[in-house]
């Protein structure tokens, strides 16, 4: 089973009102949707957003006339919401324990299976099929930026010296090969946890996917309304720390003189200090030992035009 992660501090950031309409944006297996409408009204509403097929079937479980659930991308969120106007949304970035524990996703190296890697199976290409056709340099760039590996260009080349022989079909495969092009790896980590969190990331475009749903997120907010998003790894989370730092700040134009009182309203207030999982959860749970939880209030200023760029520029 999954265990949301920050469970609790997430839904007292979303401040629910029992009678407002939420999103939750990444249902997994519904721990976050089921608190959320533990805390609803009546008149209340929920609409759950995920991509993963096997989430949409753990979806139908919630036998709720206040819930409904939408299988999309982050990138469909305008398309899914229409005109709706929202109270909150929470977004738990990343991949589910359901996903990684499955070994026929292909997520995970700590067992045998198919390549596959995407949240969306009947969508895009595998890893198999990508590293069957990519170049060297590209594939060294995707394990290099999405990856943060600092061996990204011997195990690309091992990728491509092996394919001529064999396809890589084989998250065992791929995890052998890995292990024998790194050199050296942090205590405790497996020599293929970074190349197996790059080819995820690219395959399924993730950070591109939270780069347009963030300004579309923040558009559907109501005056008031909370943005609560969960990230796992450092360029999830300096998107959404440079996003909400962007509209947190007034647009003023250069050069023009203004008093304090006279600054503009900017689209976000921040809510708190980022927050991260006590000890206690991280002894129960490993997963969420990396975990950074973000929140930002919807203001009635309009919202910064800032191109959030995924990929390599936030490595730093």
């Amino acid at each position: 089973m999954h265990e949301p992660v920050l469970l609790n501090e997430a839904i007292e950031a979303l401040a629910i009102d029992p009678q407002g309409a939420y999103l939750d944006g990444t249902f997994g297996r519904g721990g976050h949707s089921r608190a959320i409408l533990e805390r609803l009204g009546p008149e209340g509403r929920l609409i759950a957003l995920d991509r993963d097929p096997q989430a949409e079937h753990a979806a139908q479980e919630i036998r709720d006339a206040r819930f409904s659930f939408v299988r999309a991308p982050f990138s469909a969120l305008s398309q899914t919401l229409g005109s709706q106007m929202l109270r909150g949304m929470l977004f738990d970035l990343g991949v589910s324990s359901p996903q990684l524990d499955d070994p026929s996703r292909g997520f995970s190296f700590r067992a045998d299976g198919p390549l596959d890697m995407r949240m969306d199976p009947t969508q895009g290409e595998s890893a198999a099929q990508w590293l069957a056709r990519a170049e060297e340099q590209q594939i060294r760039e995707a394990i290099r930026d999405y990856g943060e590996e600092r061996f990204a260009k011997q195990i690309a080349a091992a990728i491509v010296a092996t394919r001529r022989s064999e396809p890589l079909l084989r998250t065992r495969q791929l995890a052998d090969l890995v292990a024998k092009a790194v050199r050296t790896r942090e205590p405790g980590q497996d020599p293929a946890t970074r190349t197996f969190q790059a080819l995820r990331i690219h395959v399924n475009r993730e950070l591109e996917e939270v780069s347009l749903m963030l300004p579309q997120a923040a558009a559907h907010l109501a005056p008031g309304a909370r943005l609560a998003l969960i990230s796992f790894h450092s360029l999830e989370d300096r998107i959404v720390k440079r996003f909400m730092q962007a509209n947190a700040r007034p647009e003023v134009p250069r050069g023009l003189p203004l008093r304090e009182a006279e600054m503009p309203q900017p689209a976000l207030r921040l809510v708190a200090r980022a927050q991260r999982a006590s000890e206690q959860e991280t002894r129960r749970n490993p997963r969420a030992r990396s975990a950074i939880l973000r929140v930002a209030e919807r203001t009635a200023g309009p919202l910064t035009d800032i191109r959030i760029e995924p990929g390599a520029r936030w490595r730093n």
